[in-house]
């Protein structure tokens, strides 16, 4: 994609994010569409029920769907329930972006896995499941609640480091991005300036997105 080319969109949250997004796929297009770009991507929570009819109506105007889902990563075994609380959060976040129809495969399966196997407050994947899983598929470092960023706002710069080492060995390095955003947020702001440090320091590709939960500055 050429400089010339809009903004893309990695990062949104349907009205399919329950209780979170406040998106609607049609009026999400046809803004995508007034603003000239050619893709967007949707990544709800935990759940890819919004992916039929993003596809269908993204073809239908003339707009690329990038399908992918932001999973929720427990910070050990999927299966033990025993982290939360002071133990330190049940999950981090993690987004993931279907490239072809193998990674499409694959992220329904790890969604699928997710709740029948991982479900402890959301439906949570794990470590042995993304090196199983993972062909096909972007991931992205996501939000302040993410893998590596988290730790960043916890002061413990070794932690991120590890997990970003690890995310990268996992993701053959080139797939998977250190994500930054510009919400306003002070938190925000402090964090990414490590991240930025840490993928200079690490090689690793930078993607800017917005994590998107409503349309409109109104709606919010």
């Amino acid at each position: 994609m050429d400089s010339n080319k809009s903004f893309v969109h990695l990062h949104v949250h349907t009205e399919y994010s329950l209780l979170d997004g406040a998106i609607r796929i049609p009026k999400m297009l046809e803004k995508a569409w007034s603003l000239g770009m050619d893709s967007v991507a949707i990544t709800d929570h935990g759940n890819m029920f919004g992916a039929v009819q993003f596809f269908d109506q993204a073809r239908k105007s003339g707009i690329k769907p990038i399908l992918g889902c932001e999973v929720y990563l427990a910070p050990g075994d999927r299966r033990d329930r025993s982290t939360g609380s002071n133990a330190g959060p049940s999950s981090y976040h993690l987004i993931l972006l279907v490239m072809d129809d193998t990674g499409y495969k694959n992220l329904s399966r790890l969604v699928t896995l997710g709740h029948l196997e991982g479900f402890y407050y959301h439906p949570r994947i794990d470590m042995e499941l993304l090196r199983e899983l993972n062909s096909g598929l972007i991931a992205l470092s996501a939000c302040l609640k993410g893998p590596v960023a988290f730790p960043i706002r916890e002061g413990k710069m070794d932690v991120a480091r590890a997990r970003a080492i690890e995310l990268a060995s996992i993701f053959d390095k080139e797939r998977f991005f250190v994500e930054v955003q510009a919400n306003g947020m002070r938190d925000q702001e402090k964090v990414n300036e490590a991240l930025k440090e840490l993928a200079q320091e690490l090689s690793l590709p930078m993607v800017a997105t917005n994590d998107c939960h409503y349309l409109e500055r109104k709606d919010s």
